[in-house]
């Protein structure tokens, strides 16, 4: 195994220049211009150009190097410590924040920007990222002169290279399922829209029965089954998540399809699709009556979320929520004969979103085994692309399913 070399020892000898962004001032923003890339458009290990602000044209060479290139590797280094990206290739001119670091790779026979995005995910970097972190009182923060002793050690460039191509094959079918879900949601989306002109009404809440949660992150044993809140709607089950082992109703307990609507704070409408857990308070766990099939109900809420939002944004004194009584209204929904007519190919679409979803979290548990694995030379890069070439070896179109 090589020894480890700092990040700047690899400045230094030009395999890499690195920096944060560019402090933009008010006065500076401006179009035509560069899209300033923030933290939160760094998400999902991509970059999203879809921010509002932009530096003027006139400010290019104040900007300088801060200005993006494709294949730059980009780490969060303020407030959300650690997500990582690579550049993509752009058409649009973008330039970054001082909450982002980016590292541009000029010798690729040395350091490959691909096995570098995947070592700030590794336990050699994250040990050190969070020691550092731990030495300030401020808010979660690496400084440049931090990442600048950072120790990464480098295999032979081939090995670099493998270990990225294996990590990278289990990132793309994880984003090929993301596309999918998406795509077949987006289907539904159509289809339902399509029928849903008529003149029938029926109260929503005659719908479905809407179950609140329970309070079970209060004695909570950190054993058995995830707590089910508003930021695992949003964000999935992470190191905050509460466990608890205690005993629950079937009615406050989520699998994975059922239906999930927070009805306070972010408002989020989610089809759960993660393993077993008890849904806490806050949440309602939507069970359709019957006669109203899973999809409809939720392409219904759909419907009305940016209305419950609306309600929810005006609770100026409180955290923004809805009430039950924000519920018993009359809502549109096709004439039942048509209802049953889309069933079979709407509840298809609705499965086949969830198994893509699934499939995408075993891919990313799957490789967030490899990466240590690899990164430490415990697992060789054949064994693992087997294993790769094992994992999701095929994955049906949406178009097959409504065929």
């Amino acid at each position: 195994m090589a020894e480890p070399v700092t990040i700047g020892e690899l400045a230094r000898r030009g395999v890499l220049t690195f920096g944060d962004g560019y402090r933009t001032k008010r006065s500076e923003h401006g179009q035509p211009g560069y899209r300033i890339i923030r933290v939160a458009d760094v998400r999902d290990s991509s970059v999203y150009l879809d921010g509002d602000d932009f530096v003027s044209a006139s400010f290019a060479v104040q900007m300088g190097s801060k200005i993006a290139h494709a294949g730059d590797v980009l780490l969060t280094t303020k407030g959300t410590v650690g997500r990582v990206a690579v550049m993509p290739p752009h058409d649009e001119p973008a330039v970054y924040s001082p909450q982002l670091c980016y590292f541009r790779i000029h010798e690729r026979h040395v350091l490959d920007p691909a096995y570098l995005r995947y070592w700030f995910d590794s336990a050699e970097f994250v040990g050190q990222a969070s020691y550092l972190q731990g030495n300030s009182d401020m808010a979660p923060y690496i400084s440049l002169t931090d990442l600048k002793g950072s120790r990464i050690t480098l295999p032979p460039i081939e090995v670099q290279r493998a270990i990225a191509e294996v990590l990278g094959a289990l990132d793309d079918k994880i984003a090929a399922n993301t596309r999918l879900a998406n795509a077949a949601d987006a289907l539904a989306t159509v289809k339902f829209t399509a029928a849903n002109r008529g003149d029938k009404k029926v109260v929503l809440s005659a719908m479905a029965r809407f179950v609140n949660g329970r309070n079970f992150t209060k004695a909570a044993t950190g054993q058995g089954r995830a707590v089910i809140r508003i930021a695992e709607l949003n964000s999935g089950i992470s190191g905050s998540t509460v466990w608890n082992d205690v005993e629950a109703q079937e009615d406050n307990v989520a699998r994975a399809g059922d239906l999930l609507f927070a009805w306070s704070g972010s408002l989020t409408l989610r089809r759960w699709y993660l393993d077993e857990g008890v849904v806490n308070q806050h949440i309602f766990k939507v069970i359709p009556n019957e006669g109203y099939p899973l999809w409809l109900v939720h392409q219904v809420l759909q419907e009305k979320l940016q209305e419950f939002r609306d309600i929810a944004a005006d609770k100026a004194t409180t955290m923004g929520h809805i009430q039950r009584k924000h519920l018993d209204v009359p809502v549109r929904v096709p004439a039942q004969e048509e209802i049953a007519a889309m069933d079979p190919g709407m509840t298809a679409l609705w499965q086949r979103a969830l198994s893509a979803e699934r499939e995408r979290e075993a891919l990313a548990a799957l490789r967030d085994a490899l990466l240590p694995a690899l990164m430490s030379g415990r697992l060789r890069v054949r064994d693992a692309e087997q294993m790769v070439e094992d994992a999701a070896p095929g994955q049906s179109s949406v178009g097959a399913i409504v065929r």
